[in-house]
């Protein structure tokens, strides 16, 4: 049955009474060819396929949320991927998209967007994922790229589940929609695991060290982390100020490129022509530091990926960093440190109790790196990040591994960040493109990155990867 009160929560499960107002009549849906389309088939739309429906009058705003709040029902008690949804908001929201002129309708009208659960909703709880903040009460205001998103025409759909405070790699509930017994990843688990199995197109989901890139990887999803600052982070709970960075799910990249758009990412000065030309394309391939730790569904990945890039006619080079770039994972180590101990002192001293050990950790180590040492890992980093857009402007695109292997088995631990974590805090896009699979049958994502301020361009290379590893 579907959820019939405003702020439910998911965990108490949905009622059983029809949902308030009252479901309206069923509106016919058809595709631009003038095929009906059924409910069951409505979860799989893409939010521009949706978007552009609902524009032309094709689709109901209402019909859509209501088939997918149903699609969830069906789904979610396995999944687990929600901890709120505010059912009868987003239907009133829906018919309020129905009332409007086809002019006035945005370009994500009537479009649902799960919300990462450390970003402020008006009228909903934000959570955190921690038990400090499990009664609080509905947010004043929305979070700036929330407020974004409804000057599009989306519907906020519900918040979805984190880790505590997106700091911690200790899982919860919510599985991976391919395989559930095994972890979704994290932090961002529940944003991921809701686009991968249809319960939205769009989620919003944020990164620190690998939470936007690794679940995308184990879900099989496309995951956007943009340049560091070019989304506001203001309403996101702080984690560390250098590093935190929000970005995107979505199940193919034609999403992506038009949130893009609606969000204002920049291209800078590194276009590339659209569509990328096979012929005149410069790949790196870029093992990383991290090697050593990849797996065989990583390592059959990248040697697929290197094959399907020589035979449509690229020029792929190998490449390795300068060695100094190994040193940017410990520096990038003191500087969350460091900013980890500012952003959750005052939490630690309300109720550190209740939270986890590896936070508190960052308040009750002996071992605190000294202000000259933090200080000269700034420094450091930032003259990195410039040397970095140096070597990879060279290139079309950088193509590097998104995690070790396929999702690990079990919900207790969210997997390692160890190939992301160079690429957040060098501050550069980077862009999960799934298609592949590991010895399992698992999604094994790859990685493509460029300079700063790249987006766009990184974008269209995605395009160009993606169709690679889905002809395969």
């Amino acid at each position: 049955m579907l959820a019939s009160e405003t702020l439910v929560p998911v965990s108490s499960g949905f009622p059983a009474s029809p949902l308030s107002p009252p479901r309206p009549q069923p509106t016919p849906a058809y595709d631009e060819g003038g095929k009906v389309l059924t409910d069951a088939e409505l979860p799989s739309l893409s939010a521009g396929e949706a978007s552009g429906l609902m524009r032309s009058g094709h689709l109901t705003a209402q019909r859509y949320v209501l088939s997918l709040l149903s699609h969830i029902n069906q789904r979610d008690s396995r999944i687990q991927a929600w901890v709120f949804l505010d059912a009868k908001a987003a239907m009133n929201q829906a018919k309020a998209l129905d009332d409007l002129a086809p002019e006035q309708r945005g370009p994500l009208h009537g479009v649902p967007v799960g919300i990462k659960d450390i970003v402020a909703v008006k009228g909903m709880p934000t959570r955190y994922g921690s038990a400090i903040h499990e009664n609080d009460g509905p947010a004043p205001a929305d979070a700036a790229i929330v407020s974004i998103l409804r000057s599009a025409g989306a519907i906020i759909l519900g918040k979805t589940v984190t880790t505590e405070f997106a700091a911690t790699s200790r899982g919860g509930s919510c599985r991976n929609p391919r395989d559930l017994s095994r972890t979704p990843g994290g932090s961002s688990s529940g944003s991921a695991a809701a686009v991968a199995d249809g319960h939205v197109p769009v989620a919003v989901g944020t990164q620190t060290g690998g939470s936007m890139i690794r679940p995308g990887s184990f879900t099989g999803t496309f995951a956007l982390k943009p340049t560091w600052g070019a989304l506001s982070t203001e309403g996101v709970g702080r984690f560390s100020i250098s590093c935190d960075t929000l970005g995107f799910y979505t199940r193919n990249i034609d999403d992506l490129s038009l949130l893009s758009e609606i969000v204002h990412i920049s291209s800078g000065s590194r276009n590339i022509p659209s569509p990328l030309m096979p012929s005149s394309c410069r790949v790196a391939l870029l093992k990383s530091p991290m090697w050593p730790k990849a797996g065989p569904g990583t390592r059959g990945a990248w040697e697929q990926a290197n094959t399907l890039l020589q035979q449509a006619g690229a020029t792929v080079i190998d490449i390795e960093l300068p060695k100094v770039f190994n040193r940017c994972y410990a520096w990038r180590e003191m500087i969350v440190a460091a900013e980890a101990r500012a952003a959750f002192l005052p939490r630690y001293i309300q109720a550190k109790e209740q939270l986890h050990p590896s936070i508190r950790k960052y308040m009750e180590s002996k071992e605190h790196t000294s202000g000259e040492a933090v200080c000269e890992a700034y420094d450091c980093v930032s003259q990195l990040r410039s040397q970095w857009d140096k070597i990879a402007g060279e290139f079309d695109f950088v193509l590097t591994p998104s995690v070790p292997d396929e999702a690990p088995v079990g919900l207790e631990w969210t997997g390692s960040s160890a190939f992301c974590t160079l690429w957040t805090v060098l501050h550069v896009p980077a862009l999960n493109v799934p298609g592949l699979e590991g010895n399992s049958g698992l999604p094994i994502g790859l990685t493509v990155t460029g300079p700063r301020s790249a987006d766009r361009r990184i974008l269209e290379a995605g395009r160009f990867v993606g169709k690679l590893f889905e002809d395969a």
